[in-house]
């Protein structure tokens, strides 16, 4: 997932992706717990994906308070 797509989202859809970065990572955490993990790379990606997307929420809000 590219930064630029994220920056073109609004704030809920944001939000949106975010929860589903989490539950996707929860799941991966329960797979690897479980010993049914095979693609332990994404584990990797799920994080990323997520940081992303908090980083993107935070610069938005920053430029809204900004505007303010």
């Amino acid at each position: 997932m590219k930064a630029a797509e994220l920056r073109d989202k609004t704030p809920d859809q944001l939000r949106e992706q975010l929860a589903a970065l989490k539950k996707e990572a929860f799941n991966l955490r329960f797979q690897q717990a479980t010993g049914q993990l095979e693609n332990t790379s994404r584990m990797q990606a799920v994080r990323r994906d997520a940081a992303r997307v908090k980083t993107v929420m935070n610069a938005k809000a920053a430029a809204a308070a900004g505007e303010a």
